[in-house]
């Protein structure tokens, strides 16, 4: 899943930024709200942590400017305001949940998880195909019952292609769905990693998974 972070606190956001990308997201981080809207515009994102005390334009600004339509990320308040009269501000303006500075990374991790299950974003954690099996929760995928070892980007790919089974994704879809957006890297390099998925799967038994579409880009159909 892709997610946006929204905090002015260089220190905060750098370290949200590492837990996050560990636990399996995707990640971007802008320090201010007119940089949160520039991201907001140019990707589309499942999650939002999001500061209410930002410089340029604040947390309740950004939370009025998201989409209304299906492009809409689920969005959780994290601010250091601990008010009653701050968190029903917060809700009505959109948010979908509210923690209060101080807080435990893994009660932030355990509410996004929340958010994501939600109806409009719930997606099962289990996949299973040709005998390979995933599990997005526990970030571990085998084939016939035997672990297969991959990197996170690997298994970032992989999970995409089998949620998407059946339709062709260009190499520049992956490329933006599995990068952030301030990678330097060339989506040529999505060949590299599909071609060493590939590989693992092959020597697992399952060499045919992924097939390329010349021209077109890359599915499991």
């Amino acid at each position: 899943m892709k997610l946006l972070i929204v905090e002015d606190s260089e220190r905060l956001r750098r370290n949200l930024r590492q837990g996050l990308a560990g636990a399996g997201f995707v990640v971007d981080a802008a320090a201010d709200g007119v940089a949160a809207a520039g991201f907001l515009a140019g990707f589309d994102y499942d999650l939002v942590v999001l500061d209410l005390m930002l410089p340029r334009r604040d947390g309740f600004e950004v939370l009025r400017a998201l989409p209304r339509d299906g492009r809409r990320p689920r969005t959780l308040v994290l601010s250091a305001r601990d008010q009653v009269g701050d968190r029903v501000a917060a809700l009505n303006a959109g948010a979908d949940d509210y923690l209060v500075k101080p807080f435990a990374f893994e009660e932030l991790l355990a509410r996004l998880h929340a958010l994501a299950r939600r109806p409009a974003l719930a997606q099962s954690p289990l996949l299973e195909h040709a005998g390979v099996a995933l599990d997005s929760h526990a970030r571990n995928a085998c084939v016939h019952g035997a672990p297969l070892a991959l990197t996170p980007r690997e298994f970032a790919l992989l999970e995409l292609l089998l949620r998407h089974r059946g339709r062709v994704l260009a190499r520049a879809e992956i490329h933006e769905r599995l990068a952030g957006s301030d990678s330097t890297a060339s989506d040529r390099g999505v060949e590299v990693l599909v071609f060493g998925l590939r590989r693992k799967l092959a020597a697992a038994g399952c060499a045919a998974l992924i097939e390329n579409r010349r021209g077109a880009g890359y599915l499991i159909p």
